[in-house]
């Protein structure tokens, strides 16, 4: 069993750039990833697609882009903590602390940028959709792998998509970030395929990323386990915890918020980690719902503070088995145990019960699904026109409007079908929501 080494593991060379780029004065090559996703359009688009409850009336309810920050913060806490763990050993090759916070934030604020419109429930729409048509004519042309890809679509492949070859220099390195921050990324870094054999619940790389995923785990020396799949980049763990904590507790607030939990459930699951009777009291003009409010806020800080610490000092002691490929763990909350995975779990298990099954929910996430079902109906069905048009039988007027909808990411005739296909989806799952649900109504004014 081979081992990574933080040297090669901290790699500030770019995807899509040969030459390294020079080191700005007071801003380091990870602080340059922050800002490129800060500012991309695709990180701006989260601020309209759905973290947990689709289309809420109330404007205190998250959104994907208010959850990828809180995420962020958290993550950059986890990684400048753990940096200082580790700093006698990183400073040796040139790593701050504040570089390890600085690429968890980074990855952290992109791990949610491939979600299509609708959230989870997006993702579920188009994996039916393609499931349900997957004797269609327009869908045999696919290879098994090809089909089972979009069968199996995952918001996190398509995310590592959008950052390599869709934002900014388009299939030409995209973000160009460095690779650090591209494995602290990568969740799942493995492909479809490997998800089916491995029985893995999902993956993080689409086939047109193949090779570019190789690439990462090459420069990042990762371990393979697979010719399509390697171990995880420690650091992605790191992310990956700062999104649960984040997941569970954020949960509680706005299921407080939208009155499907209790204030007094939420505090008996945050007392599991800290005793509530030492937040002090609050302004006394602070009365009902504001003082709810603001008190579950101030207890979820605590709770969060000591998550954190409980997730440092896990890293740190399985830092060798994470370095190693050897984690016996599915991730750091449960190797963390004891109280820390008891809130986690306890916070998640009642959003299931309590906040998932609501019924102005699921109402929503149906109209979701008919929602995407006539965007793929559209754009899968007039981009296999395009395919299949040639002199005599040309591509015809609606077809060739709906991919005029498309704008940069209207497909090539030349190109296969995969690639095609995956145009369409590039297009419908970088939607907001409330762009899904207009274009829907522009489908309805084509005609032919």
């Amino acid at each position: 069993m081979g081992r990574m080494q933080w040297a090669q593991l901290f790699s500030r060379k770019r995807s899509g750039i040969i030459q390294p780029e020079q080191q700005e004065v007071g801003r380091s090559h990870f602080q340059k990833d922050i800002d490129r996703i800060i500012f991309s359009s695709a990180f701006r688009r989260l601020n309209h697609k759905t973290q947990v409850h689709p289309l809420p009336e109330n404007d205190n309810i998250h959104t994907r882009l208010s959850h990828s920050l809180e995420v962020s913060s958290v993550g950059r806490s986890l990684g400048t903590k753990v940096g200082q763990r580790l700093a006698p050993e990183l400073r040796s090759i040139g790593i701050e602390p504040s570089d390890v916070g600085d690429i968890v934030q980074a990855a952290c604020l992109a791990h949610d940028i491939g979600n299509p419109p609708f959230g989870h429930s997006g993702e579920a729409a188009i994996r039916q959709w393609f499931g349900k048509n997957a004797d269609r004519d327009f869908l045999k042309d696919l290879t098994p792998v090809e089909l089972n890809e979009f069968q199996y679509f995952e918001g996190n492949a398509q995310g590592l998509r959008v950052i390599t070859k869709l934002e900014y220099y388009l299939f030409e390195g995209g973000m160009r970030l460095t690779y650090a921050t591209l494995g602290a990324f990568l969740k799942y870094p493995w492909t479809s395929d490997f998800m089916l054999k491995g029985g893995k619940k999902k993956f993080g790389c689409d086939l047109t990323e193949q090779d570019l995923l190789a690439e990462i785990a090459s420069e990042l020396g990762l371990i393979p386990r697979s010719t399509t799949a390697w171990c995880r980049h420690p650091l992605a763990y790191l992310m990956e915890a700062a999104d649960d904590i984040c997941y569970a507790l954020i949960d509680l607030e706005d299921g407080i918020e939208m009155g499907y939990i209790t204030y007094d459930e939420a505090i008996g699951i945050l007392e599991i980690v800290f005793d509530f009777e030492t937040i002090p009291p609050l302004h006394s003009s602070c009365q009902g719902s504001e003082l709810l409010r603001r008190t579950i806020a101030i207890a979820r800080g605590k709770a969060m503070n000591i998550l954190i610490e409980g997730v440092v000092d896990t890293f740190s002691q399985q830092q060798e088995q994470l370095l190693t490929d050897n984690f016996q763990y599915e991730d750091l909350i449960g190797a963390c145990g004891g109280r820390v995975k008891a809130c986690i779990d306890l916070a998640k298990n009642t959003a299931k019960s309590q906040i998932f099954d609501r019924p102005r929910k699921i109402a929503i996430e149906v109209g979701s699904h008919a929602t995407i079902d006539i965007l793929l109906d559209a754009f899968i069905v007039a981009s296999h026109n395009l395919y299949t048009a040639d002199d005599r039988h040309p591509i015809c007027a609606k077809s060739q409007q709906i991919l005029n909808l498309m704008g940069s990411h209207q497909p090539k005739p030349d190109w296969s079908l995969h690639h095609i296909y995956m145009h369409a989806i590039d297009f419908i799952s970088g939607m907001t929501d409330k762009y899904a649900v207009a274009t829907t109504k522009q489908l309805g004014e084509i005609t032919e």
